[in-house]
């Protein structure tokens, strides 16, 4: 037995000794790294197990199939919005704007658009019926990327009218992300396949469990038809999105359609992440007039709203997406109304939001009513309560499970995409966002907010002292955790 106690002791000592070199050695926030730290010294081996999977960072290998690919094409597609018409819209505040404008097109890789109709979408029937209207009427190409693609009722659906399309002789490309799409085996998409479709796995998705590495997520929800019309939002492809699963009820989402040069700013992010995940070189997206097509002035599909698409992942050095919201956040002046489904914010973010709520501007933060995952629910339920006692107004949507990424500032600018305020989408995840520089649309968003309040319930310092000891603690745990959630 005393030899049995020496190796625990050794054991320990080691697995200490691994857990401070590994939550220190490498760049990462105070709060991620405090939250590695105690996992590993609370669970020895089992700790050093979890990170080997979780906590890491990218490899190196995925970051330089992704960098390498992000030039290609996007000077022509530049060029192509330069030339395109730019109707402005009276209530364009792109002017106004130029800060966040500018912020986000830095690099030269997210150019504001001028020339957009946009329409908003927040019940998935609606929006799988035009979807799936769009796709009928494909002529050239079809390029799909989704987290999840379940093969289910809608997937059964929507793989079906894709292998019809291709048939048809439409070029059709499918990236999803396979950690995110369970059940959607590599021979059900072998059925789109065999007609002459292309499906890939995100590169970050591909081998993970060979590759130790399975916390790194293409997020992105795209579809982009014929160059020309495309898709963007919280919505994925699977039954719940449509309200059919029990354990969600009503499933509240926000979808974007966009016709105009914007579309052609997603069609970029697509092939980018298509090139960045091949797997021979004949699977390559060059560029051609047919993923981008000149745009015609006189089609009157297109509108005049200014839009800017922006995307991000962990293989930035710097928190793109993250940073630019909260300069967007930090303009405004009268109002800040956010959705999100999962409210776990970094500390820059939740100081952001105090200090604007102190400032006088009507911050609201909208959060479902339950959980598709109970530990960051808690932990959603603690960040909604200490908000709540700094001002910021947090409502609980009632009515289902509130999906929802969008955002107010202002009568001025809007935003709908991918990006929870959450660390695992200011960090972890490759996401994309819509910014849309409109009062009218903004009126728009207003509105669909405002109906939203109607079927929900505005969290209360009483409500926050009748919660039970027991979910304090579990919030508190929750909470500790959420860095790495």
């Amino acid at each position: 037995m005393i030899w049995l106690h020496n190796l625990w002791h050794i054991i320990l000592i080691t697995n200490t000794i691994l857990a401070f070199y590994i939550v220190f050695h490498r760049r990462r926030s105070v709060p991620t790294t405090w939250a590695w730290l105690i996992i590993l010294l609370v669970l020895p081996i089992v700790g050093l197990i979890l990170y080997g999977f979780f906590g890491r960072g990218i490899s190196q290998e995925n970051i330089f199939a992704i960098n390498k690919q992000k030039h290609i094409g996007l000077r022509n597609v530049q060029r192509t919005i330069t030339q395109a018409p730019k109707k402005a819209s009276p209530n364009d505040t792109s002017e106004q704007g130029k800060i966040a404008i500018n912020f986000f097109d830095k690099d030269g890789e997210s150019p504001l658009t001028k020339n957009n109709s946009v329409k908003l979408y927040e019940d998935g029937r609606q929006m799988f019926d035009d979807l799936i209207r769009d796709l009928e009427h494909a002529q050239e190409t079809i390029n799909v990327e989704f987290y999840t693609f379940y093969s289910d009722e809608i997937g059964n659906q929507i793989l079906n009218l894709l292998i019809k399309k291709a048939k048809q002789g439409v070029k059709v490309h499918v990236l999803y992300d396979a950690w995110g799409s369970m059940g959607a085996s590599k021979a059900w998409f072998d059925q789109l396949r065999k007609v002459g479709g292309e499906v890939l796995p995100f590169v970050t998705s591909r081998n993970m469990i060979t590759r130790y590495r399975i916390n790194y997520h293409l997020h992105r929800k795209i579809v982009v038809v014929d160059g020309k019309i495309s898709w963007t939002g919280g919505f994925n492809i699977g039954d719940q999105y449509l309200g059919r699963k029990k354990k969600f009820g009503y499933w509240r989402d926000s979808q974007v359609r966009l016709v105009g040069s914007a579309s052609l700013l997603l069609q970029e992010r697509f092939m980018m992440d298509w090139n960045a995940s091949i797997l021979k070189n004949t699977q390559i997206i060059t560029y051609s007039s047919l993923f981008f097509p000149d745009l015609d002035e006189n089609d009157t599909s297109m509108g005049n709203i200014a839009t800017q698409i922006i995307s991000d992942g962990p293989d930035r050095y710097e928190p793109y997406m993250r940073n630019g919201m909260m300069r967007l956040m930090l303009m405004a002046r009268k109002r800040l109304w956010i959705q999100t489904p999962y409210l776990i914010p970094d500390d820059a973010v939740f100081a952001a939001w105090q200090t604007i709520a102190s400032s006088g501007v009507d911050v609201r933060i909208m959060i479902p009513c339950k959980p598709d995952h109970p530990f960051i629910y808690r932990a959603t339920q603690w960040y909604a309560n200490e908000l709540t006692r700094y001002g910021v107004k947090i409502y609980i949507y009632n009515t289902g499970f509130l999906h929802a990424k969008t955002m107010l500032v202002d009568d001025l600018y809007a935003t709908v995409g991918s990006m929870n305020q959450d660390y695992r989408s200011y960090d972890l995840n490759f996401e994309d966002n819509a910014i849309f520089y409109d009062k009218g649309f903004n009126k728009e968003m207003e509105q669909s907010f405002v109906r939203d309040m109607k079927n929900s319930t505005l969290l209360t310092k009483d409500m926050i002292k009748k919660q039970g000891r027991l979910l304090r603690i579990y919030q508190s745990l929750s909470r500790m955790l959420s860095p790495i959630l």
